[in-house]
């Protein structure tokens, strides 16, 4: 059965978006408040970035958090295998 979606309405770097997902309020407002923190970090460290290089670097953390967590969950599946 497939989770309904719901709109949850973020405030991201002074923007408005809606996003449209099955995760919970919750989740949503703590990714909103991790990617602010993050953007706001990534000002200070180097106030000269752009938007869209500050937004590119989200996107590449994401993504090599997203292959560490999947490197891990294939490492505990080999382990389970073994056992």
């Amino acid at each position: 059965m497939a989770a309904s979606k719901r709109r949850f309405k973020a405030e991201i770097d002074g923007h408005d978006y809606t996003i449209i997902g099955s995760a919970s309020d919750r989740h949503m407002q703590t990714v909103t408040k991790m990617m602010n923190d993050q953007i706001t970090a990534l000002k200070k460290l180097s106030p000269n970035l752009t938007s869209e290089q500050i937004a590119i670097l989200l996107a590449f953390n994401a993504i090599s958090d997203q292959v560490d967590k999947q490197a891990e969950l294939l490492k505990m599946q080999a382990n389970d295998a073994e056992a």
